[in-house]
């Protein structure tokens, strides 16, 4: 797997990603012991706020990116997300009202919403090989988890020995080393759109949702991000409270649990190369998926329990099922936008999908909290169990499986500047050209050829005029 960090510009990126996430996961822990400073035992409902309005910036910033990519080079877009991340962290330590807290998350968020889809986008023109880009999101995987597990512990070891305050500055000399490693990455250019987008940034904003909703495989990623996001949010939000009031355990025990759902995560993220190499996508993602209502109903046995030391064990394995199961999911997520979207369009493909899956936590995340807190941690695991495994059946349904011996399902597209006698546009029907149909490879006008089918018989390869 390691073999792809000898493309010099992937291996920058991918450093850059990690200092990135270490430069949060620092500022994750200072940001708690800041909102103890400034709000006391309300605490706890700043940082709750806090954390709703990362998702609300996520789910209203990120489509937005697709517009903004367009006009503005993908090498600086980052850059300056990396900056104005540097610039926030910077002004923390200097807060003293609640309010300033609010308003400099927002901002950081903001940045962030605007980098990550900007980076998802380039990782496969950088790999445009399948084999190694499988390979690279798999190692994005692991740095998620592993930064879940590094960051905590590097953080009490600092903590140690220097304030919380300093704590921002190492988060600040992160995003700067960030932004110094993706200048000197050397980018491929992006593909140019071929004709000028109408509707303006209104449009342009919306292109990447209206495309999730067009195409059946994307429809499906949406209801796999609802299963996701219900079983994570139930991890995240109620294992301290497993842990702490049905177990009656340490606080370290938390830690172990939330290491048991990253370890599952990181296994399955090691696994899945060399499963992809032989696995159809939807394969993996749906039994993900439909694995994820199995791990929710160990879930309900341990939570109806009354008493009995296998529960601890069977906590840490049901938490490590479901990150194996999410993993499952989200790792060949990348895979799956690449071959959906035209490559002029996968800056606001990624986009739409990164304000897209967070809705999903903005929903399951209170949801999961509330439901605990009021009436129960049974009725929470139903709930979510629920909408897992209705999510999970929606998308079965939604993504059409092709059977071996069967025809390709019926796909309307375009093919411009091809001969009539081409094979593979046997049976098209020849439209009026659009006025702003352009060839991709000239820019000048193109006939443009509206197929119904392709012959079996036909080379399923992609054609340079193909658009």
């Amino acid at each position: 797997m390691l073999v792809v960090l000898r493309n010099r510009a992937y291996r920058r990126l991918f450093a850059a990603q990690v200092i990135a996430l270490v430069g949060t996961g620092l500022a994750t822990v200072a940001l708690g012991l800041l909102a103890y400073d400034v709000a006391g035992a309300a605490a706890g409902s700043v940082l709750g706020t806090a954390l709703a309005i990362k998702m609300v910036a996520y789910v209203a910033i990120a489509p937005a990116v697709g517009v903004v990519a367009d006009r503005i080079p993908r090498r600086a877009l980052m850059v300056t997300a990396d900056l104005t991340r540097a610039g926030v962290a910077l002004l923390l330590p200097f807060v003293d009202q609640v309010w300033q807290v609010y308003v400099l998350v927002f901002l950081l968020q903001c940045a962030s919403a605007v980098f990550t889809p900007t980076f998802q986008s380039v990782i496969p023109d950088v790999l445009p090989e399948e084999r190694d880009y499988t390979r690279a999101l798999s190692m994005s995987r692991l740095a998620y988890d592993l930064e879940s597990l590094f960051s905590p512990a590097l953080a009490a070891a600092l903590l140690s020995v220097i304030t919380y305050n300093w704590l921002f500055t190492g988060t600040m000399l992160g995003f700067f080393a960030s932004a110094a490693l993706v200048v000197s990455a050397v980018l491929p250019k992006p593909v140019a759109s071929a004709a000028p987008r109408a509707g303006g940034a209104r449009s342009g904003a919306t292109a990447g949702a209206r495309l999730f909703f067009a195409v059946p495989q994307l429809r499906a990623l949406l209801a796999l991000n609802l299963a996701v996001a219900a079983a994570s949010a139930m991890v995240t939000v109620n294992s301290v409270v497993y842990v702490r009031d049905v177990l009656e355990l340490s606080a370290g025990a938390v830690a172990l649990a939330l290491g048991a759902y990253g370890a599952g995560s990181m296994v399955m993220a090691l696994a899945l190369p060399r499963v992809l190499d032989k696995v159809p996508d939807r394969t993996v993602m749906l039994r993900g998926a439909l694995l994820l209502t199995v791990v929710f109903a160990g879930l309900g046995a341990i939570t109806a329990a009354q008493g009995g030391s296998w529960r601890w064990p069977a906590l840490l394995a049901v938490w490590a099922a479901f990150g194996a199961a999410c993993s499952m999911v989200l790792t060949p997520t990348g895979r799956l936008i690449r071959r959906s979207a035209p490559p002029r369009a996968r800056t606001g493909a990624f986009a739409a999908q990164f304000s897209l899956s967070h809705s999903c936590w903005l929903l399951t995340y209170p949801l999961a909290g509330w439901l605990g807190a009021e009436a129960g941690l049974g009725a929470a695991v139903v709930s979510l169990g629920g909408i897992a495994l209705g999510a999970s059946l929606l998308a079965v349904r939604l993504w059409p499986a092709r059977e071996p011996g069967r025809e390709p399902a019926r796909v309307e597209h375009e093919h411009v500047a091809l001969h009539d006698a081409r094979p593979r546009l046997t049976g098209a029907t020849r439209v009026a050209m659009p006025v702003a149909t352009r060839s991709l490879r000239t820019g000048r006008p193109a006939a443009v050829l509206r197929l119904r089918a392709r012959p079996r018989s036909a080379p399923a390869r992609q054609d340079p005029g193909t658009r």
